[in-house]
């Protein structure tokens, strides 16, 4: 059984760092890690070495982000007032044209996967080619092609 302690301090950092690339929000990202460490924790046993464990541990975060997301979007749209608009989503980036950033955040989110998932990981995330290529079980190279794919659709579909 290995050292969770010791997984923790090694590990804690970089799968913060990555559902933060997915969130953009730290408070998300501190609780969401949280939940990994617990859950990977609760379920050390079932890893098999089959890939590493940083990897292991993101898979867990990028499943208990996408269920969290899911919890907020139904109590969401529960205490939705359709006076207000929706600042759920944050985009970090200032654009001169608030337009063309609220049409560039909508065709981000219809993206297939993994376009959209390379393409946050490498924007909001500034993660390097390789470690989202490790993320996926893939070389940087595919991680590059795929990332080049997401950016020309998202050109295409502003034109």
């Amino acid at each position: 059984m290995p050292d969770f302690g010791q997984i923790y301090s090694e590990h804690f950092s970089d799968v913060y760092k990555y559902v933060l690339s997915l969130s953009r929000d730290e408070a998300i990202a501190e609780e969401v890690t949280q939940e990994t460490f617990f859950k990977a924790m609760q379920h050390i046993n079932q890893f098999n070495g089959s890939c590493k464990l940083y990897v292991w541990l993101c898979q867990i975060a990028k499943n208990t982000y996408f269920t969290f997301c899911k919890k907020q979007k139904r109590s969401i749209a529960l205490d939705m007032n359709p006076e207000q608009p929706d600042t759920t989503n944050h985009l970090d980036m200032d654009y001169s044209d608030k337009e063309t950033a609220r049409r560039l955040h909508v065709l981000l989110h219809v993206l297939n996967e993994p376009y959209k998932e390379v393409f946050t990981l490498r924007v909001f995330g500034e993660l390097p080619f390789s470690q989202i290529g490790e993320l996926f079980g893939k070389t940087d190279s595919w991680a590059r092609l795929i990332f080049y794919r997401a950016k020309k659709q998202l050109q295409e579909a502003l034109k």
